[in-house]
C-alpha cells in the first residue's frame, strides 16, 4: 500500500508543478568536512619536495592517500544521502566511508614512517586516524532498508529500477550544465523532483513497478538522450525554438509523471477501501 505524504515536496503539497509537486533531491550535509580533509593532504605534499628521494616519495604517497580518503568519503556521503532519501534501498555495495577511514589511517602510518618513529607509533597513528575518521563521518549503511517482511524479489526489482532512474536523472542534470543556462538547470531539477515523486510512490507499493517500468526506463532514457542532444545544440546555437521545444517536452513529461503518481496513489486508496469494507462486513457477520 502506498502512503500519501503531505508537505511541500509531496503530491498535492501545494508547490509549483503540473499535477504533482516535486520531491526533494537527496541533500548531502557536512561535505565541507571532506574539503578540510582534502586540504590536510598539503601537510604531506609541500614538505615532500624539500627532502630526499625517500621522504619525497613517502610524502607524495601520504598526500595521495589523504586525497583518496577525502574523495571516497565524499562519495560515501552522497551514497548515504541517497539511501536515506529512499523508502526502499539496498546498502552500498562498496563501503566508501570505511575505505576512506582505512586510507586516512594508512596516510598517517606513512607519516610516522617518514618521521622515523619505528613500527609501533605508525601503527598507533593508523588506528587512531581511522577511528577519528569514523567518528567524524560515521559508518556506511550496513543493511538494506524497507525490505523486511516484503517479497525480497519484488523489492529488489524496485530498488534496482529506482537506481536506474536516478542514474538517468543524474545524467540529465550533468548534461544540461553544458547549456550554461541557470534557468534550464532549474527546469531540469524541477522535472527531476517530479520524477522522484513517482519513485517514492513505487517504493511505497512495489506492486506498481510493472505498470511504471516504462516511465523509469524508456521515458527517462529518452529524456536523458534528448537533454544531451539539446544541451550540445543549444550551447553552440542558442536556438530559441529548440529551447521552447525542449521546455515543452519537460512540461509534458512532468504532467505525465505527476498524473501517474496520482493514479497509483488513487488505486492504492481504492484497494485500502475495499480491504476495510470486506473486514467490516466480516466483523458484522461474526456479531
Amino acid at each position: 500500500m502506498a502512503e500519501r505524504f503531505g508537505g511541500r515536496y509531496s503530491p498535492g503539497g501545494g508547490s509549483q508543478g503540473p499535477a504533482g509537486a516535486p520531491a526533494a533531491a537527496p541533500r548531502v550535509t557536512g561535505k565541507w568536512r571532506t574539503t578540510v580533509l582534502f586540504l590536510t593532504a598539503f601537510l604531506f605534499l609541500f614538505p615532500a619536495f624539500g627532502d630526499g628521494p625517500r621522504e619525497m616519495l613517502l610524502g607524495l604517497l601520504a598526500g595521495g592517500l589523504i586525497v583518496l580518503a577525502a574523495w571516497l568519503t565524499r562519495e560515501g556521503m552522497v551514497a548515504e544521502a541517497a539511501y536515506n532519501a529512499r523508502k526502499l534501498a539496498r546498502r552500498p555495495a562498496f563501503p566508501r566511508k570505511a575505505a576512506g577511514a582505512v586510507a586516512t589511517g594508512a596516510a598517517l602510518a606513512v607519516g610516522g614512517v617518514i618521521a622515523d618513529q619505528g613500527l609501533v607509533y605508525p601503527v598507533l597513528y593508523a588506528l587512531v586516524g581511522a577511528a577519528l575518521h569514523l567518528g567524524a563521518f560515521g559508518f556506511d549503511p550496513m543493511a538494506d532498508k524497507g525490505m523486511e517482511g516484503i517479497d525480497a524479489f519484488q523489492t529488489g526489482r524496485v530498488a534496482k529500477a529506482v537506481e536506474e532512474g536516478e542514474a538517468h536523472l543524474a545524467a540529465m542534470q550533468d548534461a544540461i550544465l553544458r547549456a550554461k543556462d541557470r534557468s534550464l538547470e532549474k527546469r531540469v531539477a524541477q522535472f527531476s523532483g517530479v520524477a522522484r515523486g513517482l519513485f517514492r510512490t513505487i517504493e511505497g507499493d512495489p506492486g506498481d513497478l510493472t505498470a511504471a517500468r516504462k516511465y523509469l526506463s524508456v521515458y527517462l532514457m529518452g529524456a536523458r538522450d534528448a537533454t544531451v542532444k539539446f544541451a550540445d545544440h543549444y550551447a553552440q546555437t542558442r536556438d530559441a525554438q529548440a529551447r521552447a521545444d525542449y521546455e515543452a517536452l519537460l512540461t509534458d513529461l512532468e504532467t505525465t509523471f505527476a498524473q501517474k503518481s496520482t493514479a497509483f496513489l488513487t488505486n492504492s486508496r481504492t484497494d485500502l477501501d475495499v480491504e476495510i469494507a470486506v473486514l467490516r462486513d466480516r466483523l458484522k457477520l461474526d456479531h
